[in-house]
């Protein structure tokens, strides 16, 4: 038996009253800190060293900062410069206000990642020939670079989104065109699990549910919101909880 409740949420004018004190902005100021850092920031992490691991997708042609000791990267698979010596990652040092650059090797567009209780930072999936990939880097001072693991994911993830969970695993949830979640370390047998929500989620042609927001709650579930609903997700016995549609004027509440 499914029992629904129906909240109305009535909408609230909200008017500045002139008497009020007017809010003034924290004294303060912009400061250019490099004029370039030689690469376009399509993700960026803080470590829990205070470097910031900087990184963008490796198909849009070469950046403006080559690689040391006259490394390149080498990539039959790339579909823009399959021979590429510039760099597409950097790690920036918050205190020396410095960087320097990573080799990263295959394609990071659009991935998702977390810091694990390690430090280390697990970004999953990307583009091309990284949709399956997983990447790690540690913190360490000046001596680390990317380790990647061709293959590593059960599914392709390109805009997916991770979310780190009690245990110190990751939960790797959703995609382009993937309706299934995944965990990192995997799982006993390491295969990706279906989650219709991911599906119900999916307007045809509009693929609005990609990089789903994910919670971890406060009872350990996982709250879930994609498109036009959200769920409260019991992945430790793959069970939803809760379900919650969003509309103009109300809110949906379905118990099971």
């Amino acid at each position: 038996m499914t029992t629904t409740y129906l909240l109305f949420l009535l909408p609230i004018l909200i008017t500045t009253i002139t008497t009020t004190p007017s809010l003034v902005a924290a004294a303060g100021q912009w400061q250019v800190l490099q004029k370039s850092i030689g690469i376009v920031a399509m993700h960026m992490q803080l470590l829990h060293n205070d470097r910031i691991v900087i990184f963008d997708r490796t198909d849009f042609g070469l950046s403006k900062l080559p690689l040391p000791n006259g490394k390149c990267r080498h990539d039959p698979r790339e579909t823009t410069v399959k021979t590429d010596c510039t760099a597409h990652s950097v790690e920036y040092n918050i205190k020396s206000n410095t960087f320097r650059p990573l080799f990263v090797q295959t394609d990071v567009w659009c991935s998702s990642g977390s810091v694990n209780p390690k430090g280390t930072l697990v970004q999953t999936g990307g583009y091309n020939d990284g949709d399956r990939t997983i990447r790690m880097i540690d913190t360490c001072n000046n001596n680390c670079d990317w380790q990647e693991f061709d293959g590593g994911l059960a599914a392709r993830r390109w805009y997916a989104t991770n979310h780190i969970l009690p245990d110190g695993r990751q939960i790797i949830i959703g995609g382009r065109k993937q309706f299934t979640y995944e965990f990192y370390p995997k799982n006993d047998n390491g295969a990706a699990v279906r989650l219709p929500f991911l599906e119900q989620t999916n307007d045809p042609g509009a693929e609005n549910n990609l990089y789903p927001f994910v919670f971890l709650n406060v009872d350990g579930n996982l709250f879930i919101f994609a498109n036009n609903r959200a769920i409260l997700f019991d992945y430790t016995k793959v069970v939803i909880l809760l379900c919650i549609m969003f509309v103009t004027v109300c809110f949906f509440f379905t118990l099971n």
